[in-house]
């Protein structure tokens, strides 16, 4: 079939730049789908973005969808005619409903009885009928949260629409969108290019547009950004500290992208570097400077202007002054706060609501503080550090600083805490207890870090989930999720041994301390649980079995790090070429105590009503391995303890060849039923390993 390449471009005001990858990907993805709804076919698709334009290429479009096969079975031919042959009104209705004549329809023999029945070939509709359709609903499913209206048009989008391109070949389809007839004139830059450009093709369309100084391909502004920071010679040893997200979003607030440097006076390097990179970064879309060897920053940044101008230096000059009064404000709070000690903001957070039903900020840091308290003494930290690094944790978030620059909660408060003298772990929990901020962020250091972190988290979801206020699908607006796995990682990957379980029974007397109700029902259980599911996606991303995880999480552990060390152990058994006939074996014992009779099972084993070798040599074989793997099991060598009970699996075998286990004697089916508990118990004392087995 013939094709042709297709090209689309949106022309608007300017996009959303946090939001401009994800519309553009979101818009092929739709029109990829489109596409296969409508049986389309294409060799690849293209996606184009800039500040003012969304745009994709597909080439090797197909110029009409294929022919397609139609058939419609009606009614039994019983049914389609009377006793003199005269089609009945079914048959008419079905001949009607495909506008033909009933003497035009097919009789169908199956095994089933007889059907009228019709078969035609419906001809393929062009593609240049079908894209404006395709396109329209694409636009219409973008994820945007907020559409607009301009003019005295109802037509809604995300920002208002220019003009619209649509070629098929060389071809204008003729369609409207948005309000806007498509044609092949696009836009140049707004101050470098042309008003119109001429758009003759679709394979033309990077050229033309980069002519009018418009680069439409994010990854290739992406990487000229990148290759002309890289190429700026700025000072000796200079850095140029490049991050991923801020680069995407300048990457989507350029279509000439040129890169220069500034300059500020190096007075401001007195206020904390964390401070001055937040204001470049977040405020002015700047890149800091840092000094290689030494990771201090420099009185240097990099910005990346949107034209190329004749008069740099008039530009640089601009944006110098725009970023003085910033640093100068950053320097002016730096300077107040430090006026007052940090202990003394404690107070005012009384004033702070964390939560209508649950209290103040003031409320949630004395909790925390006696929460923090109890960890250190389980983990044989000191108490005074934690309940110190707990009751200053907040503080900061009353502070000038932090009110205007939000993301140097924490920071701050660890240079107030120093600047007065506080203990340097101290100081530094009360930075680390925010962390891990993110999937695949830093833990906490310090043990006092790690502590305070757990109790802020722990008293958290204590708190949301008492009143019921659970996450949903769609909905997590107090981060309970992450806050649960960042418990999980940090009591894990720190090797902190703790009981979640009676953690949670601990921050709920917290609360209670303070007369704050809580009335979801069965709060620890959901809670425990919630949290403990958080491990299926933990071990989803390291590639293990989920069937392994629900062999431990069968053991209903309430201990993440024992969980942790369990599944390690039951993922490196269940790769071993014994542990299916083993989980096979375990769950047939399963299923036979399962039939046994109520109070017919036994603990012991009496060895003198064995009646053959298998028995006795199933039995000598758990007791030496209960001896040998206690000292194991005690010591939390799951690994170990698996790899030994691993030899069972010959004599397991041996005994389920030629031992009936449900005979019709008594004693000695109640003996072996005993015997086959105590191989169960072997392995219940790391999982439930039935579970492993195949299905």
């Amino acid at each position: 079939m013939k094709t042709q390449a297709f090209l689309f471009e949106l022309g608007c005001e300017e996009l959303p730049p946090k939001s401009l990858e994800s519309l553009a990907s979101a818009l092929t993805q739709q029109v990829e789908q489109g596409l296969q709804d409508a049986g389309l076919g294409y060799e690849s698709i293209v996606s184009f973005a800039t500040p003012r334009r969304l745009a994709f290429r597909i080439n090797a479009l197909e110029e009409q969808q294929p022919d397609k096969k139609i058939e419609r079975r009606g009614p039994a031919l019983q049914a389609a005619f009377d006793a003199e042959g005269n089609p009945t009104k079914a048959a008419e209705g079905f001949a009607k409903g495909l506008n033909v004549d009933v003497n035009q329809l097919q009789r169908l023999e199956t095994d089933k009885g007889s059907w009228l029945y019709y078969e035609f070939t419906q001809p393929g509709l062009k593609t240049l009928d079908l894209m404006p359709g395709i396109i329209d609903r694409s636009l219409q499913q973008l994820p945007i949260a907020k559409r607009m209206r301009w003019g005295s048009s109802r037509t809604e989008f995300v920002r208002p629409a220019h003009w619209v391109v649509m070629l098929y070949g060389n071809q204008v389809v003729p369609a409207t969108l948005l309000g806007k007839k498509a044609d092949r004139l696009s836009r140049g830059h707004r101050f470098h290019g042309s008003n119109e450009v001429r758009i003759e093709n679709p394979e033309s369309y990077e050229a033309c547009l980069k002519e009018a100084h418009v680069i439409v391909s994010i990854s290739e502004r992406k990487q000229m950004i990148q290759q002309q920071v890289d190429a700026l010679t700025i000072s000796t040893n200079a850095e140029v500290l490049v991050d991923p997200d801020l680069l995407a979003e300048v990457t989507a607030l350029v279509e000439w992208p040129v890169a220069m440097t500034g300059h500020f006076e190096e007075r401001f390097l007195d206020v904390p570097a964390e401070a001055l990179i937040s204001s470049m970064q977040e405020h002015q879309k700047y890149f800091p400077v840092v000094d290689e060897t030494t990771r201090k920053l420099l009185p240097h940044f990099v910005f990346i202007s949107n034209i190329a101008s004749k008069q740099p230096e008039a530009v640089v000059e601009g944006n110098e002054r725009v970023i003085r009064p910033r640093l100068a404000d950053a320097a002016f709070f730096w300077d107040t706060d430090r006026k007052k000690p940090l202990e003394s903001r404690v107070s005012s957070l009384g004033k702070v609501l964390f939560q209508k039903q649950l209290g103040t900020l003031l409320d949630k840091t004395e909790r925390v503080q006696s929460l923090s308290g109890w960890l250190a003494e389980q983990f044989d930290a000191n108490p005074d550090l934690a309940k110190r690094s707990a009751y200053l944790s907040k503080a900061d978030l009353v502070s000038e600083m932090v009110f205007e620059f939000d993301d140097m909660q924490g920071i701050a408060g660890r240079y107030y805490a120093e600047h007065y003298g506080e203990p340097a772990e101290v100081a530094t929990a009360i930075q680390e207890h925010y962390q891990p901020k993110h999937a695949g962020d830093n833990l906490p250091n310090t043990q006092t870090g790690q502590i305070l972190a757990l109790a802020d988290r722990l008293d958290t979801l204590v708190g949301i989930f008492g009143i019921g206020q659970l996450p949903t699908g769609t909905k997590d607006p107090f981060g309970l999720r992450r806050a649960s796995f960042s418990v999980l990682r940090i009591l894990v990957e720190k090797g902190l041994n703790l009981d979640l379980k009676v953690a949670i029974n601990k921050a709920i007397e917290g609360y209670q301390a303070q007369e704050k109700e809580l009335p979801q029902k069965s709060l620890e259980a959901t809670l425990l649980n919630y949290m403990l599911d958080r491990f299926g996606a933990w071990y989803q991303d390291q590639h293990i079995p989920v069937e392994v995880f629900q062999a431990v999480r069968a053991r209903q552990l309430t201990n993440p790090l024992d969980i942790d060390l369990r599944v390690k152990a039951v993922y490196h058994f269940y790769q071993q070429p014994s542990a299916q006939a083993l989980a096979s074996a375990t769950k047939r014992v399963g299923n036979l105590l399962n039939k046994a009779e109520s109070g017919a099972l036994q603990d012991q084993v009496n060895a003198s009503l064995f009646e053959t070798a298998e028995e006795q040599a199933l039995f000598e074989a758990i007791e030496a391995l209960s001896v040998e793997t206690k000292p194991l099991f005690e010591a939390c060598q799951y690994q170990q303890a698996l790899d030994r009970l691993s030899s069972l699996r010959p004599i397991v075998d041996n005994f389920f060849d030629k031992v009936m286990v449900m005979v019709d004697e008594e004693s000695v089916r109640n003996n072996r039923l005993a015997l086959l508990t105590q191989l169960r118990n072997l392995f219940l004392h790391v999982a439930e390993i039935s579970h492993l087995q195949a299905s």
